[in-house]
């Protein structure tokens, strides 16, 4: 009788390089580690990560808030977590990544999302195109692209004929700008011009009540790439444990999705943060009725909302990227 032995495969390995830096930064990063940590689990890869000193928590330790330490462990890294996105260290960090386009994602007011990718510089349209269309499969099955010129819209119209099954649709500056204020959730996944994206950035606000939770990322073709929440580092409620982590789990979320290419465990860590945000539990600053949370009561709630936010077909111990 002849025995056979199966043969495991290795789970899938990333290295997160995690700045916390100062304020609430160390506060939320903690939990975005748990999120990570059960998220990689239930998908069937592995998140190892570091954490080196960054900012004001580095400069008592090495006299500078960017040490050679932190440096290596950026370029090394598969993806860079930031725990805000107004630490003037963040612009070194940035200077030596090899950065192509900006990617901004949204879960709005009315329950709807939204996803914005922008070339840096014009040498990467092309790629930050393709960029948004691989989204946009696996998202809205449409892309919504801002441009003024006519090379944009070739370009635009020519990936998106190697795209089946993804439409395009055009749309001026101004109707884009229009459809922010009164429609958001239509939107989807958007590319634009670079000399537009700007004006998107500063355009008015997005239409319905109450607030949106924005989280933002910086792509590399060839590298790791950078992403974080927008929110500052919010020093009056350091180490009170009642900052809101909301961002801070979408950028995680943004990050799988956009910087590791696990587009199924990103739906599912930003389906139960999604989820958490509907029950009555919740941080002080959020709106609404509900019971008062502390940032690690919230974050549970998300954690026991993850199996059931899970909408892919992966086998829980081979995920796919």
């Amino acid at each position: 009788m002849t025995t056979r032995t199966i043969t495991m495969s290795p789970r899938p390995r990333y290295t997160i390089a995690c700045l916390a830096g100062h304020g609430i930064g160390p506060e939320v990063m903690a939990e975005a580690s748990r999120a990570l940590a059960l998220t990689s689990r239930l998908h069937g890869f592995e998140v190892d990560e570091v954490h080196p000193a960054f900012g004001g928590e580095a400069v008592p330790q090495s006299g500078h808030p960017l040490p050679a330490a932190t440096r290596r462990a950026t370029l090394t890294a598969d993806a860079v977590l930031a725990a805000g996105s107004t630490q003037p260290a963040l612009e070194g960090v940035k200077a030596e990544l090899y950065l192509t386009a900006s990617v901004t994602r949204m879960l709005l007011r009315d329950g709807g999302d939204l996803t914005v990718f922008a070339p840096l510089h014009d040498d990467g349209a092309e790629w930050t195109v393709e960029r948004a269309f691989a989204s946009a499969r696996v998202r809205t099955g449409a892309v919504v692209s801002v441009g003024v010129t006519e090379e944009w819209h070739v370009r635009t119209e020519r990936i998106g004929e190697r795209n089946d099954g993804v439409t395009v649709r055009h749309l001026s500056l101004a109707e884009m700008l229009h459809a922010l204020t009164t429609s958001p959730g239509t939107l989807g996944v958007v590319v634009t011009e670079r000399v537009l994206a700007d004006a998107l950035a500063e355009g008015p606000s997005l239409g319905g009540g109450g607030r949106h939770l924005t989280a933002s990322g910086l792509l590399s073709p060839s590298g790791p790439g950078l992403f974080g929440p927008t929110h500052g580092s919010a020093h009056d409620i350091a180490g009170q444990g009642v900052a809101n982590p909301s961002e801070m789990l979408l950028a995680a979320a943004l990050m799988l999705g956009e910087g590791l290419g696990r587009r199924a465990a990103a739906e599912t860590l930003e389906g139960s943060l999604t989820a958490a945000l509907r029950r009555p539990v919740r941080t002080s600053d959020m709106a609404g009725p509900g019971v008062a949370a502390t940032t690690r009561e919230f974050v549970d709630v998300v954690l026991s909302l993850l199996p059931s936010a899970r909408q892919d077909t992966e086998f829980a111990l081979g995920g796919v990227r």
